[in-house]
């Protein structure tokens, strides 16, 4: 897993971060996909390279000309919440009830989708406020079930993040520092 990490933080680092270099293909569970920053590190089973030789790009073209990288993910099909026309994190905070008159927080947790399509909360990774917390983890609670990810024709477990800030536009004030001389 720790090494599956670094080998994703380097190819989007340096896909980032080198204009002149050109971009590997990347193969998701066997279909060519043009960004790999938007899969969760926890979702990925393996990493593999492919050499930029023959092989490759007989089998890839020549956009293969400078390498190919194999990911496969845990699930074949990743999950997908049906009531939201737009994402989690934007349906959880309309279902937040903030008023525009309290000041700005934000709360970001890590969840788990069932493979009975449940979100449950696994992890506080920030919370500005503990109303709003309470607030999102009632509404994720009475979230409607996401069809869940599936692997070989079976639904698994997959994980997510959910960032909500809270009212939307309003930034967050900077916390105050003493400096003590």
């Amino acid at each position: 897993m720790k090494k599956q990490l670094i080998l994703l933080f380097t190819l989007i680092f340096t896909g980032i971060f080198s204009a002149a270099a050109q971009d590997p293909i990347y193969v998701v569970n066997g279909q060519v996909v043009s960004d790999i920053r938007n899969i969760p590190p926890g979702d990925i089973e393996s990493t593999e390279m492919l050499p930029a030789d023959e092989q490759t790009i007989a089998r890839y073209g020549t956009e293969a000309s400078n390498g190919v990288i194999l990911i496969t993910l845990r699930y074949d099909t990743p999950a997908r919440f049906p009531e939201a026309d737009g994402s989690f994190n934007d349906y959880i905070s309309k279902q937040t009830d903030w008023d525009d008159s309290l000041p700005a927080a934000r709360v970001v947790l890590r969840y788990k989708i069932t493979t009975d399509g449940r979100t449950v909360p696994t992890d506080e990774l920030e919370a500005t406020d503990r109303r709003l917390r309470r607030r999102v983890i009632d509404a994720v609670e009475k979230a409607p079930r996401w069809q869940p990810a599936m692997r070989d024709g079976k639904p698994v477990e997959s994980e997510g993040v959910l960032r909500v800030q809270l009212p939307e536009g309003k930034s967050i004030p900077r916390p105050l520092e003493f400096i003590m001389r």
